[in-house]
């Protein structure tokens, strides 16, 4: 479970039970209470008994939050997916930094401070007495968290220079944008500045500093800086990749070398995650499908379901309860990213049919070739099937129905099929021009309709593109 704060500052988990009314049960915690960093992750446990005769038929765990509301089952709630620096005057003209949190943490652990972004040597403590000049800069973490350390904070007021990230952490969909922002002060005027990401460090051509994200080529056309001159900076990036997942940073130069902000302080990091249909049983023989991702998506969306291709209404959270046939399949997306609708499932095993795209966006070079692949079952035997781009029904004879790219005059000579006796299917076109960009669809016929595969489930994007950037 990894934790955020969601409106109050504590949260209490309770674990519930769905019985059959009886007259002696009991819930048991081991711990009372927990504290623990946001970001993080925690173990809750109770055990539970109710009387002979009785049958439980559902367990889950809620939260009553101190507005006195109560949560639904904790599964089924997007919400689940604060450490910081303060500075008291000591002695001597020393300063004490503690590196505190909304409640004691949890176990007792050590601290790892850093200075001016490096590590602190032999301070483990939550305070540190520091006697320093009025540029340093300190953050401080838990150990065996390092990845969640807190915000760097000036220890001689605002004279120093300080960049705050709006939020540490990002949870994306692949195919979608991102803005990563932050505001930052600088006592002298600002020379340069630019965002960047430590995890590009090998492509770098001169390691001993960061390049600007804007001139690495696995970026080219994807990235845009904004808002620089109001002490505010905002980095966007489109057309999300897994691989884009990492840290990202900004830094700036002054006039004076002192008042520069390194690369060595952390930034936000962003996970770019796409969408998976998940299948648990349920009561009464139903099915629970939850639309799931790798990590808790950023912003609590609406979700959205598809049934067989088409739409359900009234369905706009992250799980649906089904009690369907063995051919029914099942999709979601995230409301407003419809075009990322995650895979199709069977909701009863392998029964029905079903097709599994390779990938789902492809973007290349005009003039080039490509391959758009796809594997495939069915539960009958297949009679036939093809390829075909929804964006051409205009130009389809019958408009009910899809019509075979092969056959396409505006494809001639450039389209290739091969694999399809082996439960799977290659499209090569070649000689690709940029109208060819649009979404390409498989699907079959078999001996049985019902088992057919048909064209009203998404496919894969093709971006065809004869742009190139030229970075300096």
């Amino acid at each position: 479970m990894e934790l955020r704060t969601t409106g109050s500052v504590f949260v209490f988990f309770l674990c519930s039970l769905a019985v059959v009314l009886g007259q002696y049960w009991r819930v048991t915690y081991p711990l009372q209470s927990v504290c623990v960093l946001r970001g993080s992750s925690v173990d809750l446990s109770c055990s539970y008994t109710y009387p002979r005769g009785h049958k439980v038929t559902t367990t889950f765990w809620f939260t009553r939050r101190r507005d006195g509301e109560v949560s639904q089952d904790l599964s089924l709630d997007p919400e689940y997916a604060g450490l910081q620096v303060k500075v008291t005057p000591s002695t001597w003209g020393e300063k004490t930094l503690t590196c505190s949190s909304t409640c004691p943490l949890t176990g007792n652990p050590s601290y790892i401070w850093y200075k001016n972004g490096q590590h602190v040597k032999q301070a483990s403590s939550q305070q540190l007495s520091v006697s320093s000049n009025f540029q340093d800069k300190y953050s401080c973490a838990v150990e065996g968290h390092e990845d969640l350390r807190s915000p760097a904070v000036c220890v001689y007021g605002q004279y120093c220079s300080i960049v705050t990230y709006s939020t540490r952490r990002l949870c994306v969909l692949k195919g979608s944008s991102v803005d990563i922002s932050c505001t930052y002060y600088s006592y002298y005027t600002v020379t340069s500045s630019f965002w960047f990401s430590p995890g590009r460090r090998d492509g770098w051509r001169d390691r001993s500093g960061p390049e600007d994200l804007a001139g690495d080529p696995e970026y080219a056309g994807r990235v845009q800086s904004s808002g620089t001159e109001r002490k505010s900076s905002t980095l966007t990036i489109t057309h999300l990749r897994e691989r884009d997942s990492g840290e990202y940073r900004f830094t700036f130069k002054t006039r004076d070398p002192l008042y520069d902000w390194g690369d060595s302080f952390s930034g936000t990091t962003l996970t770019v995650t796409g969408l998976q249909v998940k299948v648990t049983p349920s009561t009464w023989g139903e099915k629970t499908l939850t639309c799931s991702s790798t990590c808790p998506l950023t912003g609590n969306p609406s979700y959205i379901w598809y049934k067989n291709g088409q739409h359900v209404q009234q369905a706009s959270s992250q799980q649906l309860s089904v009690s369907s046939n063995s051919q029914d399949r099942y999709s979601c997306a995230v409301e407003g990213h419809e075009d990322l609708r995650s895979p199709a499932v069977c909701v009863y095993g392998q029964y029905c049919s079903i097709v599994t795209y390779s990938t789902r966006r492809l973007c290349v070079l005009e003039g080039s070739s490509v391959d758009i692949s796809c594997t495939y079952n069915s539960y009958d035997t297949v009679t036939s099937s093809f390829w075909f781009s929804p964006g051409r029904r205009d130009g389809e004879r019958d408009r009910s129905a899809p019509e075979n790219l092969a056959g396409d005059p505006e494809y001639a000579g450039r389209v290739q099929y091969s694999g399809t006796e082996r439960k799977s299917s290659t499209m090569t076109i070649t000689h690709l021009r940029e109208r060819d960009s649009g979404e390409y669809r498989f699907t079959f016929k078999t001996r049985d309709p019902l088992y057919d595969w048909g064209d009203s489930f998404s496919g894969t994007t093709l971006t065809v593109t004869g742009h190139f950037y030229i970075t300096v």
